[in-house]
């Protein structure tokens, strides 16, 4: 079986990683010739819209996957005519778009905060009035780890996130005072079989990602249920084959979607050493048509994102139950380089565990 990969960073590194054990094969498409997983497996160094890039890549592949979504249109249209491609295209459509994204929740029947569509600094004013403030204005497409988004605190803030984002289609969302940040992971098979992996708690800084702890703690089986419930309908909406990641708010026992991705996610890398099955094996299980895994954690788990500078190895290798992966990347600020996963039997040795780590950074 020979997988090909739109995407050679580190999601793409960790599938491959994944997939060897099984005997699949692989093959990327990146723009950079020193993309993480060029060392992996073979590398096509091309755009992702360069015709001829993109025929080098699909030639003789079985199946074609993304490690991110904002893959051009032209693109993933060119790979479905001559390739198999899972997540569907309508999945990578919409979750490119911030919009899409909030009305297919709310078509769905998933809550999400209030929001309203924004083209032009009149039209801005008018959300704002009818939303309040705080609000988040968010560009509609290509933002991620708190790129393009700008938080309106004041009246005169409105000018001046209109100067620093405005020019393209935006979303204003009603601040939502939540309670925490959660998401889920979903895998749904060729068979349509469905398995999902526990709530997990997320804390970002600065809108990156920092640390992820799962199970949630004090997670409830009712909340969890209601994930999956949810979960389970974009699943279907979309006949959606791979992993699918849906991030939310928890405002008491309720859950608000904020986004979708489709593909496997940073804040599923605890998978690895911390679930039965990891995301980016499931993943590669359902889009290659394989029974999916067991998604069940081995214990308390926590991920600590590295971001911008490498510690000592040793130094963490040497706190016990922590694994470390680093993805090739010259450090540089906000710039993911690593993770580290922290393993324990409960969870006030986790704490400890994850207090050693961050205490290295």
């Amino acid at each position: 079986m020979k997988v090909g990969i739109l995407g050679g960073g580190q999601l793409g590194r960790m599938l491959a990683l994944a997939g060897y054990p099984l005997g699949f094969r692989f093959r990327f498409l990146d723009p950079a010739a020193d993309a993480p997983a060029g060392h992996l497996a073979e590398l096509v160094v091309a755009p992702y819209d360069d015709p001829a890039g993109l025929e080098r890549f699909a030639a003789g592949l079985d199946v074609a996957t993304y490690e991110f979504e904002n893959v051009p249109a032209a693109a993933a249209a060119y790979l479905t005519d001559h390739v198999v491609v899972f997540p569907p295209r309508r999945a990578l459509e919409v979750g490119q778009d911030r919009l899409a994204e909030k009305e297919c929740f709310r078509s769905l029947g998933i809550p999400t905060s209030p929001f309203r569509a924004v083209d032009d600094l009149e039209g801005l004013r008018r959300a704002v009035e009818e939303l309040g403030l705080p609000a988040v204005l968010k560009t509609r497409r290509l933002g991620y780890d708190g790129k393009g988004q700008y938080v309106l605190r004041e009246p005169a803030d409105i000018d001046r996130a209109w100067e620093a984002i405005g020019g393209v289609p935006l979303l204003l969302e009603g601040f939502v005072a939540f309670d925490r940040e959660l998401s889920i992971l979903a895998v749904r098979g060729r068979d349509g079989a469905t398995a999902f992996y526990p709530l997990v708690e997320n804390r970002h800084e600065e809108g990156i990602l920092r640390l992820t702890t799962a199970p949630a703690p004090g997670l409830d089986p009712a909340l969890q249920r209601a994930a999956e419930t949810l979960a389970g309908r974009v699943l279907a909406e979309f006949d959606y084959v791979g992993v699918l990641a849906i991030e939310l708010f928890q405002r008491g026992d309720e859950l608000l979607a904020n986004e979708l991705a489709p593909r496997v996610h940073n804040s599923g890398h605890w998978t690895i050493e911390g679930a039965e099955t990891s995301q980016f094996e499931n993943h590669l299980r359902a889009i290659c048509g394989l029974p999916l895994g067991a998604t069940a954690p081995r214990g308390h788990v926590a991920m600590i994102n590295l971001i911008g500078t490498i510690p000592d190895a040793a130094a963490v290798l040497a706190i016990p139950g922590a694994h470390l992966h680093l993805y090739g990347k010259a450090p540089r600020p906000r710039r993911k380089v690593g993770h580290v996963t922290v393993l324990a039997d409960d969870p006030e040795t986790l704490r400890r565990r994850v207090e050693a780590v961050i205490a290295l950074l």
